[in-house]
């Protein structure tokens, strides 16, 4: 079983549900039994602070990537094997990806939006085949779901849209897939 790098993109709060962090927890949690390394965007707060928690209370390693405006509002954690300081958005995203195998998607707001899309668009343009994976928590992603099949269905992407991307139920489904994926 080889080591591998799993990038996380999710919210810096919470959300109102406690399913969404206890996914966190687990996914965390599954990174480290399984002996491989988070990537993520370097916060300490929301679910994006519990899946670090729970990914360095149980022994992995963690690269977080945070560029400087977001330093103090996403509360930058400090006690990571790497930390990476970028200066903008664009940087971030592409440090967390070129440092990654796989990316796992948690509930999260306009930013966790934004990198979906955008390796979505790189696979779809044929940068990369690396798995992209929803975790559904609670049905978070069904509406983003039911977006892309009518962004299918009025003709502005083949069906094959959906095959870059995998939507599971829990982070432990999230982990199985990468590791049938990868391993």
């Amino acid at each position: 079983m080889r080591s591998l790098s799993i990038c996380v993109f999710c919210g810096s709060r919470s959300g109102h549900k406690s399913a969404y962090e206890k996914a966190a927890e687990v996914l965390g949690k599954g990174l480290a039994d399984r002996d491989w390394r988070l990537v993520y965007g370097a916060g300490d707060v929301g679910i994006m602070g519990s899946v670090a928690q729970s990914a360095q209370n149980n022994g992995a390693k963690a690269l977080g990537v945070i560029p400087t405006h977001l330093m103090q509002r996403e509360v930058a954690k400090t006690d990571l094997s790497n930390l990476v300081i970028t200066e903008n958005m664009h940087e971030r995203k592409k440090v967390m990806f070129m440092n990654s195998d796989a990316i796992v998607l948690l509930p999260g707001g306009a930013g966790s939006l934004d990198e979906f899309f955008e390796v979505l668009t790189w696979a779809q343009i044929g940068l990369h085949k690396k798995p992209i994976i929803l975790v559904n928590t609670e049905q978070y992603w069904t509406p983003l779901a039911t977006l892309i099949d009518h962004v299918i269905s009025e003709g502005f992407a083949e069906t094959t849209l959906k095959s870059y991307f995998d939507i599971v139920d829990t982070a432990e489904d999230a982990l199985n897939v990468i590791q049938a994926r990868l391993e």
